[in-house]
């Protein structure tokens, strides 16, 4: 490319993040990320100093303005994964608020194209025989948990962003799985098998190489 295409990567110091970003810079992309204060970059390795990093998170939107100036393509992977009753109202909160502020930026910033890092929570959990894709309806369910509902939410700030004029495409991986943390995350099976896993549930799920 004659001249670098500028992409803002959010969630970019997480285990997809990282993974992300270093494709992006081995494609030839100008990174920017957005990262916590407090946040760690050790799982991006030597190509840490090659991101150009912006103070900040999806609530922070002086700060979002601001990360956005000049940017091509957005890849918001941003999200906080919990099933503990106590994080919902705070879940929720990054989750749906994070991602319309993403999405409300990025139409005022210009932005080409806005890539949504989903999963296939958002789909529901209902009729779970056969194969579950993006043409099942989302239906209200019991079973349908606080991260799913979060996902399926947010969701639609990025269908609203869409019907508004922003490019956009949604991904919905199945469970993650690579080198990483072994102590947490979807990673943290490899830790526990190795420690000597001694059952498993009934039921089924996919899995994704990260």
């Amino acid at each position: 490319m004659a001249e670098k295409e500028k992409v803002l990567v959010t969630g970019g110091t997480g285990f997809l993040g990282s993974y992300l970003i270093r494709q992006l810079l081995d494609e030839g992309f100008h990174v920017r990320a957005l990262k916590r204060k407090s946040s760690k970059t050790h799982l991006l390795g030597d190509a840490v100093d090659k991101v150009e990093w912006v103070e900040g998170d999806v609530l922070d939107v002086p700060g979002i303005e601001d990360a956005l100036q000049g940017i091509d393509k957005v890849y918001h992977s941003a999200a906080v994964i919990s099933f503990a009753p106590s994080e919902r109202k705070w879940m929720f909160k990054i989750n749906i608020e994070g991602t319309a502020n993403m999405i409300n930026l990025s139409l005022d910033a210009g932005v080409k194209k806005f890539c949504q890092v989903s999963s296939v929570s958002s789909l529901g959990r209902y009729e779970m025989k056969g194969k579950i894709d993006e043409s099942r309806e989302w239906k209200k369910h019991k079973h349908n948990t606080n991260y799913s509902i979060s996902k399926y939410l947010s969701e639609m700030e990025v269908w609203r962003g869409q019907a508004e004029g922003l490019s956009t495409v949604i991904v919905n991986p199945a469970t993650i799985l690579g080198a990483g943390n072994w102590e947490s995350g979807s990673c943290a099976i490899f830790g526990k098998i190795g420690d000597g896993l001694k059952f498993y549930t009934s039921g089924l799920n996919g899995f994704v190489d990260v």
